[in-house]
């Protein structure tokens, strides 16, 4: 990739303050099963180093208590485009595999980009989509399915519909879901797969992982390399900040980063094998926090990181090969000081690490303990953009804005709604410190039954009962289960949990 002449950038920087008084630049950076533990800003006793996003943090806020508003990657990636929790909408539980889809995002449904798009702004996502879309076969049936069989079938000259360019992005590169493990091993362009898969996925020829290797049975293209799509996904997005500062400098952009990092099988390409000291899976997020570096260095090089709002999340805690593993090999806990990983309505399952840097806003060094989902960001960024928000959308949606200028001086949400894997028959809600988990079990792993996880099971008052009540404040491990002592509050949290079932939002209207 060429780099752009200095008097060139200082033109465009020139340009750009202009606007700075204006609305502000926003690149979402979304990370792939990061948890709470495995960012060291967050856990002084995690085994990788992550520079990167630890300066974030140092220039810009720390939040403590924020949350993916799933324990699984699709219903949050809904939620975060829309600010709606996805159990709300049909099949809002679902993980999608191989072609994935329909899309959940329902035609008409206002979302992020869209949003941004009306108030001007250039908008690009870069990276796994995994919200759904549709790819038909030669007589233009849909296909959906993740079956090989299936796969085989879809005609991949035909247009993609139901993608981000469908929902308000005006540019996409990226993958339908998962890219190194969902059947399908192409790159989307825009609406289309430039090049499309042209034989079987050979597992002999994929380097050979110690804790998992879930590539499934696929198509694969042969542009597509297993082990370098977040350097791909990197060089997209730098491509995107070039081509629009010196086409449009003046105007605001959204870039949403979409990391395939980092996702099991923990492919770090080459040139990060063996350097966190720590494994394949350190390896991995530490090439996540190097390309989180390389991101801002490109945003310096081009004079708009001043003007630009950088939002750093991930969708849900840490995958269970890689937490059994890493505290095993490496004494690395990815869900410190959290009980649970991805799937459970445990903490560990979904409070995620969530950093914004804005130089013009918000002040260095800073955390809040603000409760926060990543639903959020809709109605946040609808008040940093001026964005009128109408009543159907957004509508779990909170603005943190006071939050992120210091001037919140009580808690901006009244309550916050998890769903773990199950969706809908496994919600969860949490009122200041009381957790109330209206559903036995995780909501999501199997600890009984599994014999890597029995080892990880903790205490617990009441092993089997129905529902769960906790109170984060003395027991944040969660490991007394008060349900039976203070019925009272299951009561009152019930009926809370079921009046915004039956409104259909957990925010006020705009």
């Amino acid at each position: 990739m060429k780099t752009l002449p200095l008097f060139f950038v200082a033109l465009c920087a020139a340009l750009a303050s202009a606007s700075a008084a204006q609305k502000p630049n926003i690149l979402l950076i979304l990370a792939d099963d990061l948890g709470y533990g495995d960012v060291r800003c967050y856990n002084d006793q995690s085994k990788v180093a992550t520079p990167h996003l630890d300066r974030l943090a140092r220039e810009g806020m720390r939040f403590t208590d924020a949350h993916s508003p799933a324990t699984v990657c699709t219903p949050t990636r809904y939620s975060l485009m829309t600010g709606q929790m996805a159990f709300r909408v049909p099949n809002g539980g679902t993980v999608f595999q191989g072609a994935g889809g329909p899309s959940l995002i329902a035609p008409g449904r206002l979302t992020l980009p869209a949003m941004l798009k009306h108030q001007g702004y250039a908008t690009a996502a870069v990276g796994k989509w995994h919200v759904g879309l549709t790819l038909r076969d030669q007589a233009g049936a849909p296909i959906h399915s993740g079956k090989l069989d299936e796969v085989k079938r879809i005609d991949f000259s035909r247009r993609v519909e139901g993608g981000p360019v469908d929902h308000g992005f005006e540019k996409f590169f990226g993958t339908a879901c998962c890219p190194t493990t969902d059947w399908i091993y192409a790159f989307i362009d825009g609406d289309r797969v430039p090049v499309p898969p042209a034989g079987p996925l050979d597992k002999s020829k994929l380097p050979k992982h110690p804790y998992a290797n879930d590539c499934r049975p696929g198509l694969i293209a042969p542009n597509f390399p297993m082990e370098e799509v977040d350097l791909v996904f990197l060089q997209k997005s730098r491509e995107f900040l070039e081509q629009h500062v010196r086409a449009t400098p003046g105007k605001p952009f959204f870039l949403y980063h979409a990391a395939q990092a980092v996702h099991l099988p923990s492919f770090a390409a080459p040139q990060f094998k063996g350097k966190s000291g720590a494994g394949p899976h350190g390896d991995f997020i530490h090439q996540l926090d190097w390309v989180v570096g390389e991101l801002m260095s490109t945003l310096e090089k081009l004079g708009i990181a001043d003007n630009t709002l950088v939002i750093f999340t991930s969708d849900n805690g840490p995958e269970v090969d890689s937490v059994i593993h890493m505290r095993a090999d490496h004494g690395h806990d990815g869900a410190r000081p959290w009980r649970g990983i991805k799937r459970d309505s445990w903490e560990g399952g979904h409070r995620v690490p969530f950093l914004v840097r804005w130089p013009a806003r918000v002040k260095p060094g800073t955390t809040s303990a603000q409760l926060t989902s990543l639903t959020d960001v809709m109605a946040t960024i609808a008040a940093i953009s001026d964005a009128k928000l109408p009543d159907n959308a957004a509508e779990d949606s909170f603005n943190l804005l006071p939050a992120l200028r210091g001037e919140a001086t009580a808690p901006i949400r009244p309550y916050l709604l998890t769903q773990a894997f199950a969706g809908a028959r496994t919600l969860s809600i949490r009122r200041g410190p009381w957790k109330y988990l209206d559903h036995p079990g995780s909501g999501g792993n199997r600890y009984e039954n599994n014999p890597r996880l029995k080892p990880f099971m903790l205490p617990d008052t009441a092993p089997d009962a129905p529902v769960h009540l906790y109170n984060l404040d003395t027991d944040p491990g969660e490991t007394r289960n008060l349900y039976a002592e203070r019925p009272e509050l299951v009561k009152e949290l019930k009926a809370l949990l079921e009046q915004s079932k039956a409104s259909g939002r957990s925010a006020p209207k705009f």
